[in-house]
């Protein structure tokens, strides 16, 4: 991974935790490298999990998260689609990630791994792939959601950049009931990650698309 320097990455977040969950270590280690990072978060999950929350809560949740692992304000999209009903929303959903393809012009996108089976990420890496076809696609891996990895392409992180990505994670105070929302969970698929590409620890991803 050494070789790779993007000069603009944006991450497609269907919820508001998915994109640290999914790849903050390697976002902490790509802006600490001079890349712009965007995201874009497709539902401020007001209501998941059977607890209500505030928009406001949640909203202000991202933006601590996301600002550690080093993504300005300025460069965060936050959309209101319902949670679990993306798919009736799939055309809309494509008009949106084509107007941000069009404003930003990344050079890489994070999104949900093609094997990611919870409805509402299933959108957002299939319209994703159509949407920023002409852009490295890295799917990033959430383990609770996948009967199978595809896992191909990795990035080699240092333990300052896990702790921001597990920093990061832990702004999510609302969703803290979650079992994946643990340090030592994180921790762990890091070091066997790590392991698989010879470091300490890595994040690891399906490479959906490349470029050169």
């Amino acid at each position: 991974m050494e070789k790779f320097k993007f000069k603009k990455i944006i991450i497609l977040s269907p919820h508001t935790d998915d994109g640290e969950l999914g790849c903050g270590a390697s976002i902490s280690k790509f802006a600490e490298r001079g890349s712009e990072i965007f995201e874009a978060i497709f539902s401020v999950a007001a209501f998941a999990g059977g607890k209500e929350k505030t928009k406001e809560e949640t909203a202000e949740e991202a933006i601590k998260a996301a600002s550690i692992i080093g993504i300005k304000d300025k460069n965060i999209r936050q959309f209101d689609y319902r949670v679990r009903y993306f798919g009736e929303m799939r055309q809309q959903i494509l008009d949106d990630m084509i107007k941000l393809k069009n404003e930003i012009k990344p050079d890489a996108v994070f999104l949900p791994a093609l094997s990611d089976f919870h409805q509402d990420h299933e959108v957002i890496s299939r319209e994703g792939v159509r949407a920023f076809k002409h852009s490295i696609i890295l799917g990033y891996e959430e383990p609770w959601n996948q009967l199978k990895s595809g896992v191909n392409f990795f990035v080699r992180i240092n333990e300052s950049q896990l702790q921001k990505k597990i920093l990061a994670v832990d702004q999510y105070a609302s969703q803290n009931k979650r079992k994946f929302i643990d340090g030592e969970k994180i921790k762990s698929l890091a070091v066997v990650r790590g392991l698989q590409a010879g470091t300490d620890f890595a994040e690891a991803f399906e490479g959906v698309r490349f470029f050169c």
